[in-house]
């Protein structure tokens, strides 16, 4: 089988297209710009890339943007504080905080500190419970740009068996809720599984739609998907490879070469959800300047 290659590359090129002729009309009858801001504390190798990449996506599509760099042992009161300054800044439409936090901050009490009307990443309690109702709201990044892309590509999922791997609160879970939803892409049967499932490769053989999100190297091996499946891929790994002129290569929860010739559509690493959760920041925060404006 000759897998469509699922490009978050290609999907996301278009949404920040749309996202900057949107800017330029705004601009043009004089409205102000939106602006976005990330905050960085310490000094993370893989958060700071991420953080450089939000900053660059904000000026290709005309945002204007922000960065706050706290020091690895700033106390969580400082940033707190400096929370509450974002949240009061009338000029800011919405602010991510880059996790993982340092250990000594609690990540749950800084996500709650965030206004939900700023919290373009979509984690905030009242944003996720605004998501299970089905209301209008942000969505979490990542799950968000996983839609857009079954959407570029008109991948069927109505009647169709989802299964997610993974659970956490930024993919997983909300996957599994937003695939079972009332609405395209949705209106799938959802399995969640995530590292105590028993039987995993009975599951995984069941799925039309594998959403793989378990944050273990290249866990899903052709004996685990069923032909003709979608397999979309959110893991990112750093692997030595003295190869490559870093040093390093990227790949994925999925092994790509040995899975992607029993796939229908498949998504890449790199290039395939990570330049998503991106644009769908950029989405977001669109979305709360026009809630505004």
């Amino acid at each position: 089988m000759n897998p469509t290659i699922v490009s978050g590359i290609e999907v996301s090129n278009k949404i920040k297209e749309e996202i900057a002729a949107q800017v330029k009309l705004n601009s043009a009858k004089g409205m102000k710009t939106p602006h976005l801001a990330a905050v960085l504390v310490g000094n993370d190798g893989a958060s700071k890339t991420y953080v450089n990449a939000k900053v660059k996506a904000c000026e290709a599509v005309g945002f204007k943007s922000t960065l706050v760099k706290l020091d690895e042992n700033t106390t969580e009161e400082k940033l707190l504080e400096e929370i509450r300054k974002l949240n009061n800044d009338t000029d800011l439409d919405g602010f991510i905080v880059q996790l993982p936090l340092p250990k000594h901050i609690n990540e749950q009490k800084i996500t709650q500190a965030i206004s939900p009307l700023k919290d373009v990443d979509g984690f905030h309690p009242e944003t996720l419970g605004k998501m299970l109702l089905d209301l209008p709201s942000f969505l979490p990044a990542t799950p968000m740009g996983i839609l857009e892309m079954l959407k570029h590509y008109n991948i069927p999922t109505e009647g169709k068996h989802c299964v997610v791997i993974g659970r956490s609160h930024i993919v997983g879970s909300p996957m599994s809720v937003l695939m079972a939803r009332n609405s395209y892409p949705g209106n799938c049967t959802v399995t969640l599984t995530h590292s105590r499932t028993k039987n995993l490769q009975e599951i995984t053989l069941q799925a039309d739609i594998l959403i793989v999100a378990i944050g273990k190297p290249e866990f899903v091996t052709a004996n685990m998907v069923k032909d003709g499946a979608t397999v979309i891929d959110v893991g990112i790994h750093r692997i030595d490879d003295a190869s490559k002129k870093s040093g390093f290569r990227l790949i994925g929860d999925v092994k790509f070469n040995e899975v992607a010739p029993k796939c229908a559509f498949i998504s890449p690493v790199p290039g395939g959800v990570g330049p998503m959760t991106i644009a769908s920041l950029l989405k977001n925060t669109l979305l709360a300047y026009t809630h505004k404006y």
